[in-house]
């Protein structure tokens, strides 16, 4: 499996191509600034594009789509949007073949209502959920709560060696794994909703403390 990712521009986004390598076939996810570069790497290497995805609706992460989909003749997906090719719905537990892989959408609602995270062999595509060092930004009320739930009954659940690919490079690195963020993240480590809130709330004062940018 090839994972290739490129800066996309706005602000540090990042994107993906993930490859199939026998069939050489790709999806791709979060094209954004950037889709006529991914579109010409996925040619140039001699990769058809199955599938695009977009881990949530924010402009910064779909603004690219339509001249994806001129390139490609790929639309990119969201949340709730049905395959054309396949007629699967992109939703909880769904699976979109890739070759000899699988694409596994896992809706993790927090930062947006719509996000999902998407797990392909053992990498872990997290959008605006999870960064390396950071979650993604909510609200102090119900986006928090149900971002608290994302990312303990979900991402966590998953083995430790996944590999995580966030949707922008504004961690401590560009990538990590789920081990690695369960014992260094901060929200991670928090024990409970409140205290998760609370360093949400007064998270730029931490971030002074600890020396994080």
């Amino acid at each position: 499996m090839l994972v290739k990712t490129f800066r996309t521009g706005g602000d540090r986004n990042l994107g993906y191509l993930i490859g199939e390598e026998r069939g050489k076939v790709a999806a791709v996810i979060d094209p954004s600034y950037s889709p006529s570069a991914i579109a010409e790497f996925a040619r140039d290497a001699g990769f058809q594009v199955a599938y695009a995805f977009c881990t949530h609706d924010h402009h910064d992460h779909t603004n690219g789509n339509p001249e994806f989909e001129r390139s490609t003749g790929v639309r990119p997906l969201l949340y709730g949007d049905r395959d054309p090719k396949t007629g699967r719905k992109v939703e909880a537990g769904a699976a979109f073949p890739l070759g000899d892989l699988s694409i596994r959408i896992l809706h993790t609602p927090g930062h947006t209502a719509d996000s999902i995270c998407l797990l392909i062999g053992d990498a872990l595509f997290t959008g605006d959920t999870l960064f390396v060092g950071k979650v993604g930004g909510t609200d102090l009320g119900e986006g928090a709560r149900r971002e608290y739930a994302s990312l303990h009954d979900i991402l966590l659940d998953l083995p430790d060696d996944t590999r995580v690919f966030p949707g922008h490079d504004v961690g401590v690195e560009p990538e990590s794994t789920i081990g690695h963020e369960r014992q260094t993240n901060p929200f991670l480590l928090r024990p409970d909703l409140e205290s998760f809130i609370e360093l949400k709330r007064n998270w730029a004062q931490y971030k002074k403390e600890h020396g994080i940018a």
